[in-house]
């Protein structure tokens, strides 16, 4: 009995150890769990820590990246706005300077306007004495002066009348005679040239009729532009993509043509770049001069020439004499007396040369006053031409003494070269003379700084300075001249005279 409660107390305590042992299996391993969470816990946090860090970091780097950025915005703002400032502040001095200039202007002109007034009031007061005066000389009340000066008036009015009657008549009977000839003309011609309406034209094409509208310009700046610069008149009519260009002075009229074809190729037309183009288009024709007068000594067999009788020599390939042009006659002319003066044994190369050179005056003489044999003579005496060659170029029309048989065979020669059938027509020349002469009466006066013969001699337009002639002697100007063109010159129709006075007032933006 003692036995077994030994052995159940025995039990009860093995089981109380080992109960006692479990628990604390269990409370160490329940401690050593506890601290693998804290210890997990303590490396979760601590990664937690580090990113967050790393999140702080880039933070501030963006939030430092993105002050930086608006510092750099802010201080461009800064440097625009300073330049704006010192734009403003510019223009801002530039507008004072204006409004200071304009106010010194105003100044001058409200002073210039008391002296005109003053002038003013002064002339009335002259004239109402002049008029008072005039009343005393002629003994006549003003109503009687009205009265005896509306009469003149009316004579001299009824005069014109009656001679405007009789011009029309005359123009009708010349009218119908006229075409009777050119019929005739035309069926006897064998090799004339063209009339003078078409040698005295140049036609130039245009891509479309457009270009009519920017050829004339707004309010027509472009073509009078050009007009005044060329010295032409420019037709623009109904003709399909084409204008005409007029001008009786054959080399005018070709650097006009040129001149207006770049342009339209180019299609920038507009004053400045027109002069620009035609002052490079009259050193292409001086080119073009030059190289025709080398052609033609080439064709004629002359070598030896100085270069200035060379080139003068090549203005005739744009002059014509009763409708032959002269550059070919020359030509034929020196052909035609070298085979002469070989049949009668003269001197050859006397003939050839001077036979060439006969009517070199004619490029001359529109700038010289003489005669065309004489101005050519003297012209080429002057640039080393041998003294016999040049006595045959002032002897081809008896005005000086032929000196041997060569002057004769340049005579007979140019004669021969001008008399075959068609090679010349007389109204030509007549025609060319006539405008010339209307230039040359213009240029006589004072004041005058260009003339034009246009329209085929039908107007003269003249260009005067300002600063000599004021509008009202312009007026006078045009009067006078009408009036020496009634009595110094013969010529069908009547004859516009246009005087123009133009200031221009040029400056420079800066």
């Amino acid at each position: 009995m003692i036995g077994q409660w030994i052995w159940l107390l025995g039990s009860l305590l093995a089981l109380f150890i080992g109960i006692a042992i479990g628990f604390m299996i269990k409370h160490i391993q329940t401690k050593n769990d506890i601290e693998s969470q804290r210890a997990k816990a303590g490396e979760i946090t601590k990664e937690a820590r580090e990113k967050a860090k790393d999140i702080e970091l880039k933070a501030r780097d963006s939030a430092l990246e993105i002050r930086q950025k608006a510092d750099a915005e802010v201080g461009k703002r800064r440097q625009e706005l300073s330049r704006e400032e010192d734009r403003l502040q510019k223009r801002r001095e530039e507008l004072d300077f204006r409004t200071e200039r304009l106010e010194k202007r105003e100044q001058t002109l409200n002073k210039r306007q008391s002296a005109i007034d003053k002038r003013a009031n002064e002339i009335d007061k002259i004239h109402e004495d002049e008029r008072i005066e005039l009343q005393r000389i002629s003994q006549m009340s003003e109503e009687e002066a009205r009265t005896q000066l509306l009469a003149e008036v009316e004579k001299d009015t009824r005069n014109d009348s009656a001679r405007i009657i009789r011009q029309i008549e005359a123009e009708a009977r010349e009218e119908g005679t006229k075409r009777a000839r050119e019929l005739i003309t035309t069926a006897i011609q064998r090799v004339a040239s063209d009339h003078v309406s078409e040698v005295t034209t140049s036609s130039v094409p245009l891509p479309t009729d457009d270009m009519k509208g920017r050829i004339i310009g707004r309010n027509g700046r472009n073509i009078h532009a050009f007009e005044q610069a060329a010295g032409v008149d420019v037709i623009v009519d109904d003709t399909p993509e084409a204008v005409t260009i007029s001008c009786f002075d054959p080399v005018r009229r070709e650097i006009a043509r040129r001149s207006l074809t770049k342009l339209v190729l180019d299609g920038r037309i507009h004053p400045a770049y027109i002069e620009k183009v035609l002052r490079d288009e009259e050193k292409e024709v001086n080119k073009i001069i030059t190289e025709a007068g080398e052609q033609a000594s080439f064709d004629a067999g002359v070598s030896g020439l100085h270069r200035e009788i060379t080139r003068t020599l090549g203005r005739l390939k744009y002059r014509t004499s009763y409708g032959q042009n002269q550059l070919d006659h020359a030509v034929e002319t020196s052909k035609i007396a070298v085979v002469l003066a070989s049949e009668l044994g003269a001197k050859v190369e006397i003939v050839k040369v001077g036979a060439l050179l006969h009517d070199l005056g004619k490029a001359l003489d529109h700038n010289v006053e003489g005669t065309h044999a004489q101005i050519g003579a003297e012209f080429a005496l002057r640039h080393g031409v041998n003294p016999r060659i040049v006595n045959t170029i002032a002897a081809h029309h008896h005005e000086v003494e032929q000196e041997g048989i060569e002057a004769a065979i340049v005579e007979a020669a140019d004669a021969i070269s001008g008399a075959r059938p068609g090679a010349r027509r007389e109204s030509l020349e007549h025609y060319i003379k006539r405008v010339r002469a209307l230039e040359e009466i213009a240029n006589s006066y004072n004041g005058v700084k260009q003339s034009y013969a246009l329209q085929a001699g039908r107007e003269v337009r003249i260009f005067v300075k300002p600063e000599d002639i004021d509008d009202l002697e312009s007026i006078n100007l045009a009067r006078d001249i009408s009036k020496q063109i009634e009595e110094s010159m013969q010529y069908p129709g009547q004859i516009k005279v246009t005087v123009i006075r133009e200031t221009r007032a040029i400056d420079y933006a800066k």
